[in-house]
This record gives structure tokens, C-alpha cells and sequence, in this order.
């Protein structure tokens, strides 16, 4: 009896399936929902920005043996902007190449891989300069959209003052160079 109940049961859940598929023909046959997209929507606010890469490498330049040499050296640094900017220069006696004793004639011009219409940059001081007028006007330095760094060199001439000679030994100076913002 109890089989026969147990059979019963089976039968009549198996017909009440049937019944309810067969009313609501979606439950078993559901259209395909399709995608069902979220979205984000996501803003940052980049500042302006004027950031040297690091400190220009030390020169070193070669030895001066006589009275006509004028031995020349650069380094390059890349300074990130996103604005236009002046780049001026240290023309204290800190940047003329001094010794215990003695100092030689100090000479400086400065370029840019960008002219500042194409690319961020400007036109440089493309003629030596005496270290106390060197960037004694600030430099201009034009940003271009796109275009978020500018590498500078920084170049250096050493010569003997002009019917003499330097007393022997090492000159060393240090020559700094500021951007300061102008616009964006």
C-alpha cells in the first residue's frame, strides 16, 4: 500500500509540473534577458604641474694645458609641465668656477628639444654667456597640449681670463636653474 501511495504521489507531482508548464510556458521558455550593462562614470582633476625629472648630472670637463683652451661640457634633464614657464638662472659668483686662489672666465648657453610652438620648449641661449648675465632675462618656456615635458641643456665653457692664466688646481662652481610658472 504504501508503494502504492508513494507511486500516486509521484504521478500526480509529475502531472501538476506538466499542468503548470503547460499554463506558463515563460517559466521553461524564458527569453534570453541580455546584457544588463552598469555603468560608472569616473573624473580627476590633474593640477598644474612644473617637476624636474632630478638634478642635472655633474660635468666634468677636460684639463686646460694652455692659455688658449676653453674646454665646453652639458647635461641634459627633463623638466614635466603642463603650463608655460621662465627658467632663470643662478648668476651669483656660486656659479662661476672658482678655486682657493683664483677663478676662470665662466660661460654658459642653455636649449631646449622644443621651440615651443610644435613642442614644449623655447628658443635657449644660444650664444655664451658670462656667468653673471647668464639668464640675467628669464627664459621662456611655451607648453604645447600634448607635449608634457621639455628637455633642457645646461651647457658650460671654461676658459683662462684674457692675457693670463689661472693659478693651477681644481675650480669647481655649481650653477642653478629654477622654473618658475607664468600661465597654463
Amino acid at each position: 500500500m504504501e508503494e502504492f501511495i508513494m507511486r500516486t504521489s509521484v504521478r500526480r507531482v509529475v502531472l501538476l509540473i506538466g499542468i503548470v508548464l503547460l499554463l506558463d510556458s515563460s517559466v521553461v521558455w524564458a527569453p534570453d534577458p541580455g546584457d544588463q550593462p552598469a555603468i560608472c562614470s569616473i573624473s580627476v582633476t590633474v593640477n598644474t604641474i612644473m617637476e624636474w625629472a632630478g638634478n642635472f648630472s655633474d660635468i666634468g670637463l677636460t684639463a686646460i694645458s694652455d692659455q688658449a683652451d676653453a674646454p665646453e661640457g652639458s647635461q641634459a634633464q627633463t623638466l614635466y609641465t603642463n603650463c608655460n614657464l621662465e627658467i632663470s638662472a643662478d648668476i651669483t659668483t656660486a656659479a662661476r668656477l672658482s678655486s682657493a686662489t683664483d677663478s676662470l672666465v665662466t660661460k654658459y648657453k642653455l636649449s631646449y628639444d622644443g621651440d615651443g610652438s610644435t613642442l614644449t620648449g623655447g628658443p635657449g641661449v644660444n650664444i655664451w654667456t658670462d656667468y653673471y648675465e647668464f639668464l640675467s632675462t628669464v627664459s621662456a618656456v611655451t607648453h604645447v597640449n600634448t607635449d608634457g615635458a621639455v628637455n633642457i641643456t645646461l651647457y658650460v665653457q671654461a676658459s683662462n681670463p684674457n692675457g693670463e692664466v689661472a693659478d693651477a688646481g681644481s675650480y669647481t662652481a655649481v650653477q642653478t636653474l629654477t622654473a618658475s610658472w607664468t600661465s597654463d
